[in-house]
């Protein structure tokens, strides 16, 4: 499969990452001189084996493994004609303008569907191809608060907080993933594509899950919580002598089990908290008897006691103890490729495990324009004559 890309920023490059990750071609389209938006969000930047910044931002990194990046002025005729030729032997085209835009160089839907009927466009906007907002900008941190995500995120009585990575970029860019191989599937039986329209806030608004089915059901919006969990305790953080772990009881023999390591058997036995309705009926007077128990021992101690009488805890790791921790070293979540201008780079591996099909380490994520002669020479054929003349007049 040939995926063309147009997207830059998270979501569309982290959909067409997934689709590389699974072997697929996948030909990033920049533009010249300044490339992916995020090439420039820094620091922190890649260094070099000498210790020295490279013009490779972190951010970049993180969402374009496996790919090959061009360099193509979408606003030249000539450009414009490249990217056609391309998406004329592509599978897949991925995009991610304001609706309209690529419309008005010839690139849209109804334009490279009339050129190559098989094609899957996906096109991927804050607020979707139609409604009234379909013309605003969309970024994951306002749609984390349009969507309602931010007034379930923070503490009770603090501001509203959103989640410490973009997270709907990346689930928007999981789902437009989805959505082109469901797509391919459909092609491999009608012979045709079709147009995939994602929406950010239609993600949002979709993941937001039981929260959003709560408020279905009783038309009370649900409160924030800081890490406790609405519906099930004691399901949250708590602090122990020495720092803090998280406590994820998620039924009545657990709860009983962690009563007895804590050597408060009486908590379980009481009416009010032996179920999980009550417990969450009666959290306010359930969690202060836990906080005074658990501040009492050592995280470590609670950690191992707690694991083996089978009840679910863990530490607050930062992220140089998540790529020290032996799970993640034994699942091989940190890849070394080597790369153009670091010697080696250290990524994030694909969470995919299969086991016929086994996915590519693939290739560290693209310097800009790193394929551009490679692409055009090997996929379009065109003659070094012709690449020297539209590099020379900025085409490429």
């Amino acid at each position: 499969m040939r995926v063309l890309d147009l997207s830059r920023v998270l979501a569309g490059p982290w959909a067409s990452q997934v689709l590389a990750d699974l072997g697929a071609e996948v030909i990033k389209v920049e533009r010249p001189g300044g490339g992916d938006d995020t090439r420039g969000w820094g620091p922190p930047w890649l260094r070099d084996p000498s210790g020295a910044e490279t013009s490779e931002s972190a951010y970049f990194l993180s969402a374009n493994r496996g790919k090959k990046s061009i360099t193509v002025d979408l606003t030249r005729p000539e450009g414009q004609d490249l990217v056609r030729r391309l998406a004329a032997c592509s599978d897949v085209v991925l995009e991610n303008y304001k609706v309209g835009a690529l419309d008005r160089y010839g690139l849209g839907y109804a334009d490279l569907s009339a050129l190559n009927p098989r094609l899957v466009y996906c096109s991927i906007t804050g607020f979707g191809q139609t409604g009234p907002y379909r013309q605003r900008a969309g970024y994951d941190f306002l749609i984390q608060g349009m969507g309602g995500l931010m007034s379930l995120t923070g503490e009770p009585d603090g501001e509203p907080m959103k989640v410490g990575v973009a997270v709907l970029d990346i689930v928007t860019g999981m789902y437009a993933a989805t959505a082109v191989l469901a797509a391919l599937a459909h092609r491999e039986r009608s012979g045709r594509g079709q147009h995939v329209d994602l929406a950010l806030l239609d993600v949002q608004v979709a993941t937001l899950a039981n929260q959003a089915q709560s408020y279905l059901v009783t038309g009370s919006n649900p409160r924030r919580l800081g890490n406790a969990h609405p519906s099930i305790v004691p399901y949250q953080a708590f602090a122990t002598a020495d720092g803090h772990i998280i406590l994820a009881v998620g039924n009545d023999g657990q709860f009983a089990r962690f009563c007895q390591v804590a050597g408060r058997p009486d908590l379980a036995a009481d009416e009010r908290f032996r179920a999980n309705a009550g417990r969450v009926l009666h959290r306010a007077a359930l969690v202060p008897e836990l906080e005074r128990v658990l501040a009492m021992r050592p995280s470590s101690d609670w950690i191992a006691s707690l694991e083996a009488a089978g009840v679910p805890c863990g530490p607050i790791n930062d992220l140089g103890q998540v790529f020290e921790d032996p799970q993640v070293r034994a699942r091989g979540m940190r890849l070394e490729v080597p790369h153009p201008l670091a010697g080696t780079a250290s990524l994030v591996a694909s969470p995919i495990r299969l086991s016929g099909t086994p996915v590519a380490p693939g290739t560290a994520p693209p310097t800009l324009g790193q394929h551009t002669h490679e692409v055009l020479a090997e996929v379009l054929g065109l003659d070094e004559a012709t690449r020297a003349s539209l590099r020379e007049v900025g085409v490429i």
